[in-house]
């Protein structure tokens, strides 16, 4: 089945167009939908979890890798104590070969030789076992860590205003959301973890050369470990400087492909795709340069210490020889002391290879930093009160408000709507409609002056208790990815289905929906791209009326919509609007004349101030756009 159009709505629409063209409406398509359903039925149920979330940041130190980790220490205690014994059990081979080639072999002991033998197997035995059982631990312990950044982030992200998200790509933060925060996803699962294995290892090992060889073990550490030491200092500045880069390139790429994706239609009418994909080479090509410092580094880096672990296994070989052929040493001893050293820098490489996870990691923690501290330009106060269920009095108090310093949008603004009053404003474009909405609802905060309802000033309220009470319909309303009935009742998840079918009637929706493949449980594309544009802002307005608001701002709600989709919205208006307090924004004036006042505002101020026939009568700016505005509707 396809979509029909609904009453009051003329012509084709995106809908039937699809119909037509037998292409589905939206979904899976039926074919693959059996397997679709046995993967899901298959899937594990996670049950919601219950979520504190305030719209005020608590005070916290800066994000570090310590001050996160602080929360779980107890855990962490133990999965040392996991790294430890493995490390341990890992080192008792060369030990074990040691004794038995200078206990079995040498004498020809083959029962000896058999216990260590069997001892070996059993140590490799528990080692396995270690080894498996601490991977389980910190692996579920990293995911844990992981899912509590991930909450913290988007928490995060969600008590931020409008005015971050104007300033900051979407791209960029997706970067923030994904690539930085898998960066550290392998450093808490496998980096830090094997860091420590790693550290331990070659701390175990050095005591050991030290105990096996006191002389050999001070020659070998001495002429090998201050080298490399100093090598990797200098891989540790070489590669943190790259990696500060890879992350900067890398949150370019993603928002330029970010941007490029949600503007290709526009791309497609300018014949701009070549165009962009020169731009997105360069972009990329700026990320390759930054990787390749890194591996640069790493190229000098790794291969030098290779070279460095040969050395001094030839180093051990001529000294540990001579002293063998003197007497001085066993040759089991010689062949554990050599064992042990192959072990030791086996250790060193795989610690440079997680030096680099590890800075990767870093540079994507100064990522997050700057992001968490960035504080709401909104902000709620800890001790905010809740406001109370309101009649819906809004006061403007001498309110100057500027997007930029320096630019001022509104000046001297005062303005008194009662309750259950209609007002409309109208004016120029870039004259300051749209603000006064966005302050109202607190989206923003006014440089100066104050916004009130009932009497209550909205800087001193919850920003829950607020916006419970106010609802909204921008110009393009935004659906998300489900069914329509989950669009309609985001605004109230627990409405029931009565509720939701009143809203539905309400704005004149019931057509449509009755229309449908599976009523109101239909699935929609993202972004409601299957549906018309009325089809889109009749949802959005049963969304809004379903949360039954006591305040409803329209913000140029019918701007985008042809002159029969417009009637049938001015009839959803007309149910939505009674006795509610309203602002609407609006360059058309259908709606403009149902108001109680009409407010014209330009140049950030208020003009003029009347009814629709009082500022007809007044033949000034008013009457002057009501005029245009007859001459375009006649002409239609």
């Amino acid at each position: 089945m396809g979509f029909g159009p609904p009453v009051g709505f003329g012509g084709a629409n995106s809908v039937t167009s699809s119909r037509d063209a037998g292409l589905p409406h939206a979904g899976v398509p039926g074919h693959l939908q059996e397997e679709v359903n046995s993967v899901l039925d298959s899937e594990p149920i996670h049950p919601p979890e219950s979520l504190e979330f305030k719209h005020f940041i608590p005070h916290e130190p800066p994000f570090t890798l310590r001050n996160f980790l602080s929360g779980h220490k107890w855990k962490l205690a133990l999965a040392l104590v996991l790294v430890v014994g493995e490390s341990i059990l890992l080192q008792a081979g060369p030990l074990l070969t040691k004794f038995g080639i200078d206990e079995g072999v040498v004498p020809g002991q083959r029962n000896i030789l058999l216990i260590v033998a069997f001892a070996y197997i059993g140590s490799i035995a528990l080692h396995s076992f270690s080894a498996w059982y601490r991977i389980r631990y910190t692996g579920a312990l990293g995911e844990s860590l992981m899912k509590s950044l991930r909450v913290k982030v988007f928490s995060h992200l969600q008590r931020q205003s409008l005015e971050f998200y104007t300033n900051e790509k979407a791209g960029v933060l997706m970067t923030r959301m994904t690539s930085d925060i898998e960066a550290l996803s392998q450093l808490f699962q496998e980096g830090l973890v094997n860091f420590a294995v790693q550290g331990l290892t070659v701390v175990v090992i050095t005591v050991i050369l030290i105990i096996l060889n006191p002389t050999l073990g001070l020659i070998t550490l001495l002429a090998i470990v201050p080298i490399t030491i100093l090598l990797s200092e200098w891989f540790r500045r070489k590669s943190s400087n790259a990696y500060g880069r890879v992350r900067n390139r890398i949150s370019d790429v993603l928002s330029d492909l970010q941007e490029s994706l949600a503007g290709i239609r526009v791309i497609t009418a300018h014949n701009r795709r070549k165009h962009n994909v020169i731009r997105h080479t360069n972009i990329v090509g700026e990320h390759k340069e930054a990787n390749l410092d890194a591996i640069k580094a790493a190229s000098v880096y790794t291969p030098g210490t290779e070279a460095i672990a040969i050395v001094g296994r030839a180093l051990v070989l001529i000294v540990g020889g001579r002293m063998v052929l003197n007497g001085d040493l066993e040759i089991g001893e010689l062949t554990a002391f050599l064992l042990y050293l192959g072990a030791f820098f086996t250790p060193i490489q795989t610690l440079t290879q997680l030096y680099n996870g590890y800075q990767q990691g870093q540079a994507a923690v100064a990522k997050l930093r700057e992001l968490l501290a960035t504080s709401p330009a909104v902000p709620e106060k800890p001790n905010a009160l809740e406001l109370p269920a309101i009649q819906g009095t809004i006061e403007f108090k001498s309110v100057n408000f500027s997007y930029e310093p320096g630019e001022r949008v509104l000046t001297s603004i005062n303005l008194n709507i009662q309750a259950g009053e209609t007002i409309a404003i109208v004016g120029p474009t870039g004259g300051g409609k749209s603000t006064i909405a966005k302050l109202a609802t607190r989206f923003y905060d006014p440089d100066s002056g104050e916004v009130s309802i009932d009497g209550f000033n909205v800087r001193d309220v919850t920003i829950k208790s607020l916006r419970k009470q106010i609802g909204v319909v921008p110009q393009e309303p935004f659906l998300f990815a489900g069914s329509i009935r989950d669009n309609i009742s985001f605004s109230k998840p627990d409405a029931d289905e009565e509720d939701i079918l009143e809203s539905l009637r309400v704005t004149g929706l019931m057509p449509l929906i009755e229309s449908l493949p599976d009523g109101i449980d239909t699935e929609i594309h993202e972004r409601g791209s299957s549906l018309s544009a009325g089809e889109r802002q009749l949802i959005a307005l049963a969304r809004a009326f379903l949360s039954q608001p006591r305040v409803l701002v329209l913000d140029e709600a019918t701007s985008n919509l042809d002159l029969q989709s417009e009637n049938q919205i001015e009839q959803a208006l007309d149910a939505l609007l009674d006795g509610r307090t309203a602002i609407i924004v609006a360059h058309r004036l259908a709606t403009v004349m149902r108001a109680d006042r009409i407010i014209v505002i330009d140049a950030g101020q208020i003009i003029e101030v009347g009814s629709h026939e009082e500022l007809i009568a007044l033949k000034g700016h008013y009457s002057d756009m009501h005029e245009q505005w007859k001459q375009v509707v006649d002409s239609e």
